[in-house]
């Protein structure tokens, strides 16, 4: 039992390192302040178009508020079109949420989010956002590949959930490893907030990616 315990609390840390940006909180000690969020219809649906095929996520406010409010004007503004898929670990998670131009990201870097209790559980399909402490929630989500309840008790609150299209996100391109700060050799969460998509053009060239995200 205590192995099991330390692989869910190892897996929950990979989510919170990913969802930090050490290097861009260093050079951007006082960014713009980043757009405010509207408030999101009680229940929507987010439409991905990706390079793979059609995603769906539906969003229920009442299960995370202001969650849902940042998605729904994230969305809105354009931030996730163009944003590659950048981190799959096999049975666990796919996570996205870093926009290919560093500016646009510099422009979000502050809109750390309170933390919404969790009222959904981890199940499949779900989509969350990644963070690196309390109160860290930003751009960065993931959507579990499986029942991941366990994430539960570290705090990670759904928001919503793929509802057409999951088969597309099992069958996106998973096979350059996980992030360096993990073991891995796959893209380095820091340099795609630096360096923009250029960055994995020309190492992770492969990666699946979000043409467009509108609203239903």
């Amino acid at each position: 039992m205590r192995r099991a315990s330390a692989v869910v609390l190892n897996a929950a840390a990979c989510l919170a390192l990913a969802g930090c940006s050490p290097t861009e909180m260093t050079k951007n000690p006082e960014p713009a302040p980043a757009p405010k969020n509207e408030q999101a219809p009680d229940v929507f649906r987010a439409h991905l178009d990706t390079s793979k095929g059609v995603v769906v996520i539906e969003v229920h406010r009442d299960w995370a508020p202001r969650g849902a409010d940042h998605f729904y004007s994230l969305v809105k503004t354009g931030f996730y079109d163009g944003n590659r898929f950048f981190r799959y670990v096999r049975n666990f998670i796919v996570q996205f949420g870093i926009n290919g131009d560093p500016k646009v990201n510099r422009l979000w870097s502050n809109a750390n989010l309170p933390d919404d209790p969790v009222k959904q559980s981890n199940a499949t399909g779900t989509v969350v956002y990644a963070t690196s402490g309390p109160n860290t929630r930003s751009t960065q989500l993931f959507i579990n590949l499986r029942n991941n309840a366990a994430l539960d008790k570290q705090g990670f609150a759904p928001f919503g959930k793929v509802v057409a299209g999951m088969d597309v996100v099992e069958i996106l391109y998973s096979s350059y490893g996980d992030m360096p700060a993990m073991g891995g050799q796959g893209p380095d969460p820091s340099k795609i907030e630096t360096q923009g998509n250029d960055y994995l053009a020309n190492n992770f060239a492969r990666l699946d990616y979000i043409k467009k995200a509108t609203i239903e």
